[in-house]
């Protein structure tokens, strides 16, 4: 059932990963999906695998609508022209998710603070926190033209736990504060605005560093308790079908925590509980 048809929804960083799950799944549900990315076909981030335009192949074939737009986050003028093109094209701007992220491109190290090179602050913060809040910045706008509109931050949160690497725990938890200081200023909006935390992912990154692949994950030991980005993309497709999702705004959930208010499984049909550390 394509309970999202009409709407039109922007997500960021939807190359691979929880990105490119929550806008296939987003697509499934009849929304008009915009994805950005640096990665395209014939020029992937680092070599990685995933680009947008493997991401709207996949909602295509959904029989969804998805649109590719190449766009550095760090770039304030790429990002404005991505929410210029949207206004242009769609007239609106229904549901933004906030999943840009750069800390993949040096990785997540647990050294202490003191050893970790500064060069931690500029994927966490310049290319993830900074770059949410510029989407925010552009996007806002258009967003209020609307009776309703959603923005979710995806992040990470354990009830405040602390997750063992300075500069990663710092920006996830800005990203928190971010949802919940928008959620204020928009509130007379009608807007809500989220931060939601998905569980250990089995996304193509994680997948190869354990050299293993969708067929036989479950042999590794350490990915038993994984989910598939998938998940995550249900969650936050229930959170836009929700017309009581404002009751929510200013919070952040873990997506086993969605799982069970709004009763859905991964793909696999299993329910994952939520993550902890």
């Amino acid at each position: 059932m394509k309970n999202l048809h009409g709407k039109v929804a922007l997500v960021t960083g939807g190359s691979r990963g929880a990105g490119r799950g929550i806008a296939i799944e987003l697509g499934k549900a009849g929304a008009i999906v915009y994805v950005t990315g640096r990665s395209v076909k014939g020029a992937s981030t680092n070599n990685w695998p995933g680009t947008i335009d493997d991401t709207v192949l996949e909602i295509e074939a959904a029989g969804g609508t998805g649109i590719a737009v190449q766009c550095d986050h760090t770039n304030d003028i790429e990002t404005e022209a991505v929410i210029s093109q949207i206004r242009k094209e769609q007239g609106r701007l229904d549901i933004l998710i906030n999943n840009v992220w750069g800390a993949h491109d040096l990785g997540v190290d647990g050294k202490p603070f003191w050893e970790l090179p500064l060069k931690n602050w500029d994927t966490m913060f310049t290319a993830g926190v900074r770059a949410q809040l510029a989407t925010n910045h552009f996007a806002v706008p258009l967003l209020r033209e609307n009776k309703q509109a959603l923005i979710v931050h995806t992040t990470f949160w354990d009830h405040g736990k602390y997750t063992g690497q300075f500069y990663y725990d710092l920006a996830k938890n800005a990203l928190i504060r971010m949802a919940y200081g928008l959620s204020i200023e928009l509130k007379a909006d009608n807007i809500a605005v989220l931060a939601v935390s998905p569980g250990f992912m089995r996304t193509e990154l994680v997948l190869k560093y354990h050299d293993s692949d969708e067929l036989h994950w479950e042999e590794a030991e350490d990915l038993k308790q994984t989910e598939t980005p998938y998940y995550v993309g249900r969650g936050i497709t229930a959170l836009a079908n929700d017309s009581n999702v404002m009751k929510k705004s200013g919070q952040v959930f873990r997506i086993g925590e969605l799982a069970k208010e709004y009763k859905f499984t991964d793909v696999d049909g299993r329910y994952i509980p939520p993550f902890t550390i």
